[in-house]
Formats: structure tokens, C-alpha cells, sequence
């Protein structure tokens, strides 16, 4: 993806720009090495070519008898025409680096050094002798360059009657030719005594404290680079996850009344598979608000479509989700904007995209337009998150997901958020269907159960013809739960499908000893209650006297004006204290139906109380609701009811 591909080519650059650091400082400290070695190894003749004029300097002379052959006798005056080569003859041999391979001053070591010590003593008196002659020559004719490398011959002259008295001194006092050879050596870099004493009092690997301190200072100045390096790396890679996290935009725009409390942390993991008493409902999030393209439709069964939403620019989703949650979608169907839920049956772990499965129902609304009139490319309006019936693995030790028809497809962003992150506990699902063709995302559970050995599917439907089948028939029973999952009674379970069969299914979990407290249950399909009041039954206005509303707790005020004798077949009244209206309340009738009645605009996602999008305050009057999940205990205390399931069966006033 763009972030980590970002991330990559940036990690490569810092690791090259480490690289290049160590490999320039690798290269000083070589440098110094390799130095100091060159300085070891110079032979006394080589010290001229540290000079100027070192060329035509004269070199070591041979003694009379070890000179080599054609080379001057000491004593032997060389002309002014000829150069020094012609008078000393050829280079000397490289006698000090042989030294160092000697390990005591043996007798023929002795004589050895002896022998060149007195021949160094010999070429240095014959090298003295002869540039002191080519310098009065010089002097005479006033010639400069000629008396600086006279003076050159001289200065090598005395270098080398220096070496040779130093060697029969060393003989004379019986030190090694290691010994030997490295005081000529510090001698010829100019190393001060005091240096030479430390150096030869215990300096490691024959080198100076000088080189040793300085590659110490060096090392601690390569470390310090790599260690700026590493931090500016680590600092790179937490700026790139930040970035590739992606924050989510801020909403389009903020829902209409009281801000909802954000929700809490996630409980912490159970230790083992007990499942506990069912957590109070919380709060739901701030919904996110804005449109979504359409990218892909996938058929499931012959009524059932998957639809793939993604962000306009291809971005990631613009709001964050749980395991369970819905959306909620509004179209215009039939000239009017219409909304519906649906629970988003992909997982959070995929940050893309959201999926929706919706069924086709013939009454259907907005799953009519959904079907029939969106097209990939299509935008649509979308509000999301909402609702409480959610599981991420942190509630409990192991799950129990019961699901009939289209009521999988929480189950299914369920399933696929465990299976993504391999959660260690036990998933069992089971799943009723009318027939095989209606067995919705039957070919991805096959295969999630093949890769997941601790995820158990149990399908039970009839057969339809021109199908294969050779599992279970008819509907989840009490025995078909009994079989499917052992020990039942100490697991969480989540249940969702057509009321019907949620009643079926709770009273037969009640028989095998489940405690209410660890079902969590979310029903599919319209909402209950009965239908509207006639558009031709019209609603009062408010008169100016009533719009302050009395404290919930307090019955309502008695100066309400009378309702009219069209509304008197309803049971009640609900009074609107902000749109200014009265609506007659029906037995069994909701607050949200009755506003919507009496054309008063009240926000709703789900209409099956677990959403909270439709709260309003209660001024005045008694309700009661039989769905609280969206509704949090000290919104309850403040007054708050959730409209699509506050009824009541005397009169209300309402903040809307």
C-alpha cells in the first residue's frame, strides 16, 4: 500500500545514509593505522624521501669491505659531475623491519648488528664528508639549491652515524632487536623520549598511546554516529506507522441534539472461557455522517446482495467500527428521503472498505432501491457507527453465535475479525436457513472452517431441489443446540434473526440453563408497534402557555388545551413542546410514530432501541420501553427516553 511502500523506501534511505557514516569513519581510522605502520617500516635509507630533493640525496655508503660491488671506498671523494647514487652505490637492504622477526639478541645477532652498525657509521662519515665538500662549493657560487641539498647530504650523513652508535650501544647493553628496532623507528617519526618511555613501558599491539587514544576517540565518535542514526531511523519508522494509521476525518457534520458520551475501554480478557454477567449498555459513539461509493455488488442468494462501500477518493474508511455495529443508509425512493440500518458484515480489520448484506423484502423500501436502482460508481448517504450488539474477543473466553436468515451478517463481521487475528477461543456458529439456496456466505464459512480448527459451524434448512445437502433439517431446536455446542450453559451467547425465531431460540436456551444475563440478542425486521394515526387525523397547535415544559417528573400541566373530539379515540396525547404541536398517542403506539404522524422531525437510525440516534428529553409523563441498550443509565436519570420505543398510556410532553 502508498504508507508502507512510503515507509519502506524511506527505511532503505536512513539505513544507506548508516552505511555511509560508518564507511567514512572506518576510512580516518584506517587511515591513521595504516600511518603508523608506513612509519615503522621505513628503512634508514628511505628516510630522504621524506624531503625535499630526496632523488638526489646521497644514500647509505658502504664500508670498504661490505660494500657492494663498483660502490666508493670510505675515504673515496665522489666528483662534483657524478650523482650520489654513483658514489654510494645501490639502495641499502631493509634491515631494521628484519629486526622485528628477531626474538633475542642471539650471537649471531650480535655479530649481525655489530657488523651494520658499523657500516652505518661508515656511510655516514663518507655522507658527511662529501656534502660538506658540495656545500663550500655551493657557498662559493652562490648557489641555493645546490647548498640545500648539500646540507640534506649532511643531515642523512649524521642520521646514519646516529643509527649505527645507537645499535652498538643497544648490543652493548643487551637489548633485543625488537627493542632495538622500534626506538630507531620512533626515532626517525620524531617521537619525543617521554612518549617513547610510555610507549615502551606497555603500549598494546606496538603502537603509541597517541594513535591508541585517538582511534578510542574516533570508535566513541563512530558509536555516537550510529546512535544518532539508529534514533533518527526509530523516530522515521513511528512518524511513518502515525502516518499510515490514517487518522479519520472529522465528521461532516455533528448530529443534531446532546452529544453522546464517548464510549468506555473494552473489558479486559477473561481468563478462561466463563463467561460473565452482561455488561451495562453504553453510550453510543458521535455517528459520522457523509456518502460512501458504491465499488462493488455480489450476489449471495437469489434475494440477498453483498454491497462494497468505499470513500469517494479510494481512502480509507472515514469512521472506525465494532464487530456487530450498523450503518445507516438514506436513499430517495419514491420521491422522499428514506433511511434504513443494516449491520456492516465486514470486520474492522479491513480499513478500506465496509460491506453491507441486505435481503430484497417486497415491502422494503429502501432494500427495494437498493437492489433494483444502485449501481457501482452510485453514491450514498451514510451515518455510522451505531448500536451495542458487539463482540471483539476481549468479553469473554470463547462464543456462541446463533443466526437465522440474514441475521448472520453480524455474525459474519464477528467471525472474520477473530479469524483475521487468529483469536486463540472457541467460535461456534449456528445457523438456520429456510433451504440450501437461502444458505447466505455458505461457501466462505466452508472455508474459514477448514483454515480455523476452533471455528465450529452447524447448519440446519431443508434441502432445495437441484441442491446438495447432507446436514440437519427444520429449525434450531433446543436438541440441535444440545448436540451442536456442550456446556452451553457457561457460555456467552449472541443471538440475532427474525423475532420469531428469537423467542423460539431464547426460551429453548432458558430449558438448557443459559442465564439471561450471557445472551446478547438484536432482532432483524420491522419495527414493532402499531401503524401511524390517519394523515387526516390533524394535529393541535401548542398554545403559547404550554411550550415551557415541566420537569419530567412532574404529570402534565393541566392548562394543555382539551383535544380535539377527532383524537379523542386515541388513549393519550403527546404534546411537542418545540414544533408546537399535539398528537394523539395510540395504545401501543411510540413516540417516534407519533411524531412522524404529526409531521415532527426526530432524528432514528435503527427504530429497535439500541442506536440512540432518536433521544429526546421527557418533560412530563410516564413511559415505558422495552429496548434500553442505546440509552445510557445517566442520560435514563436526566430524564432521556429513546423515541422509537417510549410508549405510554397517558399524556406526555416531548422536547422535539
Amino acid at each position: 500500500m502508498p504508507g508502507a511502500g512510503l515507509g519502506g523506501v524511506t527505511g532503505r534511505r536512513a539505513a544507506r545514509s548508516t552505511e555511509q557514516a560508518a564507511a567514512v569513519i572506518a576510512l580516518v581510522v584506517a587511515t591513521l593505522l595504516a600511518s603508523g605502520s608506513a612509519g615503522a617500516q621505513t628503512e634508514p635509507g628511505d628516510h630522504a624521501a621524506h624531503h625535499p630533493g630526496a632523488g638526489t640525496a646521497p644514500q647509505q655508503a658502504p664500508a670498504p669491505s661490505l660494500a657492494p660491488p663498483g660502490a666508493a671506498q670510505p675515504g673515496q671523494s665522489c666528483g662534483t659531475g657524478m650523482g650520489m647514487m654513483g658514489c654510494m652505490g645501490g639502495p641499502p637492504r631493509p634491515f631494521f623491519s628484519s629486526l622485528l622477526d628477531m626474538p633475542a639478541l642471539t650471537p649471531d645477532a650480535r655479530r649481525l648488528v655489530s657488523g651494520e652498525a658499523e657500516r652505518r657509521i661508515g656511510w655516514g662519515t663518507q655522507a658527511i664528508a662529501a656534502g660538506h665538500a658540495r656545500l663550500e662549493a655551493a657557498l662559493e657560487a652562490d648557489d641555493a639549491a645546490a647548498a640545500r641539498l648539500a646540507a640534506q647530504s649532511v643531515r642523512d650523513g649524521v642520521l646514519q652515524v646516529e643509527s649505527g652508535t645507537g645499535m652498538l650501544r643497544a648490543v652493548a647493553e643487551g637489548q633485543p632487536p625488537r627493542d632495538l628496532a622500534l626506538a630507531w623507528f620512533r626515532d626517525q617519526l620524531s617521537v619525543p623520549a617521554a612518549a617513547a618511555a610510555v610507549d615502551h613501558g606497555g603500549a598494546p599491539w606496538g603502537l603509541s598511546w597517541y594513535h591508541l587514544t585517538t582511534m578510542a576517540a574516533l570508535s566513541a565518535a563512530l558509536l555516537a554516529a550510529l546512535a544518532i542514526q539508529a534514533a533518527r531511523t526509530r523516530r522515521i519508522g513511528e512518524l511513518m506507522r502515525a502516518l499510515t494509521a490514517a487518522p479519520r476525518p472529522a465528521p461532516a457534520a455533528a448530529p443534531p441534539g446532546p452529544a453522546p458520551a464517548a464510549p468506555p475501554a473494552p473489558a479486559a480478557p477473561l481468563p478462561g472461557p466463563a463467561v460473565p454477567a452482561e455488561a451495562t449498555p453504553t453510550a453510543p459513539p458521535r455517528l459520522w455522517r457523509g456518502k460512501l461509493r458504491v465499488v462493488a455488488v455480489f450476489p449471495e442468494t437469489p434475494d440477498v446482495k453483498t454491497f462494497r462501500l468505499m470513500d469517494p477518493a479510494y481512502g480509507l474508511i472515514p469512521f472506525r467500527f465494532t464487530p456487530g455495529q450498523f450503518l445507516t443508509l438514506t436513499v430517495e425512493a419514491d420521491g422522499r428521503r428514506v433511511s434504513r440500518s443494516y449491520t456492516i458484515a465486514s470486520p474492522p480489520t479491513r480499513v478500506d472498505h465496509v460491506e453491507i448484506t441486505v435481503k430484497r423484502e417486497e415491502h422494503g423500501e429502501v432494500s427495494r432501491h437498493l437492489h433494483d436502482a444502485t449501481a457501482v460508481g452510485d453514491l450514498v448517504e451514510v451515518a455510522a457507527p451505531g448500536g451495542a450488539f458487539t463482540f471483539t474477543g476481549q468479553e469473554a473466553g470463547d462464543i456462541v453465535l446463533i443466526a437465522g436468515g440474514v441475521g448472520i451478517t453480524p455474525m459474519m463481521s464477528v467471525i472474520r475479525t477473530l479469524t483475521d487475528r487468529a483469536w486463540p477461543g472457541e467460535i461456534h456458529l449456528l445457523y438456520g436457513a429456510r433451504t440450501t439456496r437461502d444458505f447466505i456466505f455458505r461457501d466462505e464459512l466452508e472455508y474459514l472452517q477448514r483454515r480455523h480448527l476452533k471455528l465450529h459451524v452447524a447448519a440446519t434448512m431443508r434441502r432445495a431441489e437441484g441442491t446438495s445437502w447432507m446436514g440437519p433439517e427444520g429449525v434450531i431446536s433446543k436438541e440441535f443446540i444440545a448436540r451442536t455446542v456442550p456446556d452451553i450453559a457457561r457460555r456467552r451467547v449472541h443471538l440475532c434473526g427474525p423475532p420469531p425465531m428469537m423467542e423460539a431460540v431464547k426460551a429453548a436456551l432458558a430449558e438448557l440453563g443459559v442465564p439471561p444475563a450471557n445472551v446478547r440478542t438484536e432482532a432483524f425486521g420491522p419495527a414493532r408497534g402499531q401503524a401511524p394515526a390517519p394523515a387526516s387525523t390533524a394535529p393541535a397547535a401548542l398554545p403559547p402557555q404550554a411550550q415551557a415544559a415541566p420537569p419530567a417528573s412532574t404529570t402534565l400541566a393541566a392548562s394543555l388545551p382539551p383535544v380535539p373530539d377527532n383524537q379523542k379515540a386515541a388513549s393519550a396525547t403527546v404534546t411537542f413542546s418545540k414544533s408546537e404541536r399535539i398528537a394523539p398517542l395510540a395504545r401501543g403506539q411510540t413516540v417516534l410514530e407519533a411524531a412522524e404522524a404529526a409531521g415532527v422531525a426526530i432524528d432514528y437510525s435503527c427504530r429497535v432501541g439500541i442506536c440512540g440516534t432518536c433521544m429526546v428529553p421527557l418533560r412530563a409523563g410516564v413511559v415505558t420501553m422495552e429496548v434500553e441498550d442505546g440509552l445510557p443509565p445517566g442520560e435514563k436519570a436526566k430524564g432521556m427516553i429513546l423515541a422509537c420505543q417510549a410508549k405510554s398510556e397517558g399524556d406526555l410532553v416531548v422536547e422535539a
